[in-house]
């Protein structure tokens, strides 16, 4: 790990494609020093090196939030390096056909240990890093999905993707949490909905939005009181 230290730390899990690499390339073209971090290594380091190479401040590194000594080693490397921004996006699925009678549990609950517990492991783990850097931010990447008044995505009319939804909504009552335990330490904790996004082959022909507005849509949850759930910076009903 090799960053400048005159910019402001920013650090973005599961970042080697999707929305997470895009929300790593805007906080970089914003100005923050960007940590990469991916399962896969080799990832990470290619995108903070592609990020590097077009002049930005960036370095890729391996991180499974899922795996407790792997958020450790992270938290070990960057020492007590001040951390202003911190995006949870990593995130595992399941078989989008689900229903709650149908889930295998077995798979739901590794969804839950990336989707609910990892950010929540990380935020532990960095929470000094945080503290050092506040005024700090904490996005965690959440899902209208998850949400149970959306009228697009939510639960009252969705029977399917239950591991998923049930996953997200878990992360919106987690973001909460922290966000009334930490206010007053100047770190303010938010959770955002980037929207049905084209991160596939095929999304667009779906009416998914271009990744970089799915990723702004995050981003823009840096701006948003502590404790709220947002998706393009407007308030979305838990």
């Amino acid at each position: 790990m090799d960053v400048t230290e005159d910019r402001p730390l920013a650090l973005v899990t599961g970042a080697a494609r999707g929305i997470g690499a895009e929300v790593a390339r805007q906080l970089a073209e914003g100005g923050h020093a960007v940590l990469v971090t991916a399962r896969d290594a080799a990832a990470a380091v290619a995108h903070a090196d592609a990020l590097v190479a077009e002049g930005h401040a960036a370095a890729g590194v391996a991180l499974d939030v899922a795996d407790p000594a792997s958020v450790a080693a992270l938290a070990r490397e960057l020492g007590g390096r001040p951390l202003r921004v911190l995006v949870n996006n990593a995130a595992a699925f399941a078989d989008w056909t689900e229903t709650a009678t149908s889930a295998d549990l077995e798979a739901a609950r590794a969804v839950l240990d990336t989707n609910l517990l990892g950010p929540w492991r990380t935020v532990q783990a960095l929470l000094p890093n945080l503290r050092a850097g506040a005024p700090a931010r904490v996005v965690n990447v959440g899902s209208g999905s998850g949400s149970h008044g959306d009228p697009e995505f939510g639960l009252p009319t969705n029977p399917v993707s239950t591991t998923y939804a049930v996953s997200k909504a878990a992360l919106h009552a987690l973001t909460v949490k922290p966000a009334v335990e930490l206010r007053d330490q100047g770190i303010v904790v938010n959770a955002a909905d980037p929207g049905l996004t084209a991160t596939a082959p095929g999304m667009a022909d779906m009416g998914a939005r271009p990744v970089p507005e799915g990723a702004a849509s995050v981003l823009a949850a840096l701006h948003a009181p502590a404790g709220t759930f947002t998706r393009d910076g407007e308030t979305l009903p838990w």
